[in-house]
């Protein structure tokens, strides 16, 4: 830590000891973090719960995630939601999504599908995009809420957009499937491959059937065989399709199919590192 750094952590340290909840905040975070200090999950649930007790809404945020997460603290869902409700009530965002998937889970408060919509959609209509992608499935599987495959697609959308791979596979499964819209394996195909170039599993092996099998796209042994590849290294379970498509193909096509493979599998490694 250079000079610069020991002097700000030091006027972070002088004003949380004085009471400031912000500076009290901003201390837990970087002992939460290892940020200019070494990381201490004790130290920054201290700090946490001092400024988190002034009402500081990101602490609250913050220790509640320490209790979720058994960091500095053993683990306690029910102390989790407390803190999590404390900052979601204040409105922030995040709060509300992980209240929102502790009603749903029954983390700590009774599960709760009614609760769980009830947060999801604070959050959502904040512009989460996890919420937003949670929100749909609630619509999709009618949990909390009355079955609506146009309110799921809505919300799956909104999600998609802003580059939510969970809701970009969603949707290119309610295009191909006809939920909600007319059937266009056109617009399945585009969120499929937005998601599965982020890495998404099982938009990946969609692509590889839809080549295979020549739905919305020139039928292309080789495409199938680099998406279905792309799949099984992703973590998908579809090894037997693979495996037949890859014995199938010349040594030439093959080649190219796995330098395609390759291609995919590095740009979603690119994307996840950010």
């Amino acid at each position: 830590m250079d000079n610069f750094s020991k002097e700000k952590v030091e006027e972070y340290r002088k004003a949380a000891e004085q009471g400031d909840a912000l500076a009290q905040s901003k201390l837990g975070f970087m002992y939460h973090t290892g940020e200019e200090v070494p990381q201490d999950y004790a130290e920054a649930v201290k700090w946490y719960r001092k400024a988190a007790e002034q009402g500081e809404t990101f602490a609250q945020y913050n220790l509640g995630g320490m209790y979720y997460n058994g960091e500095g603290v053993p683990q306690d869902y029910a102390e989790a939601a407390k803190w999590y409700r404390k900052a979601a009530e204040q409105g922030l965002a995040e709060a509300q999504y992980g209240l929102g998937f502790m009603y749903y889970n029954g983390e700590g408060v009774p599960q709760d599908y009614a609760g769980a919509v009830k947060w999801y959609r604070k959050a959502a209509e904040q512009g989460h995009a996890q919420a937003q992608h949670n929100l749909g499935t609630m619509y999709r599987d009618g949990n909390g809420v009355p079955e609506d495959s146009a309110e799921a697609l809505k919300w799956y959308r909104m999600a998609a957009e802003q580059g939510e791979a969970l809701a970009q596979y969603m949707l290119g499964l309610m295009y191909a499937n006809g939920e909600g819209v007319p059937e266009d394996y056109a617009e399945a195909l585009k969120w499929y491959r937005m998601a599965a170039w982020q890495g998404h599993a099982q938009a990946q092996n969609k692509l590889g059937r839809m080549y295979l099998e020549g739905t919305g796209v020139p039928e292309s042994r080789v495409n199938a065989c680099a998406w279905y590849g792309a799949s099984v290294a992703s973590g998908g379970d579809d090894v037997k399709a693979f495996a037949m498509i890859s014995s199938e193909l010349p040594p030439s096509q093959l080649k190219i199919a796995q330098a395609m493979e390759l291609e995919i599998l590095t740009a979603g490694l690119k994307l996840a590192r950010g």
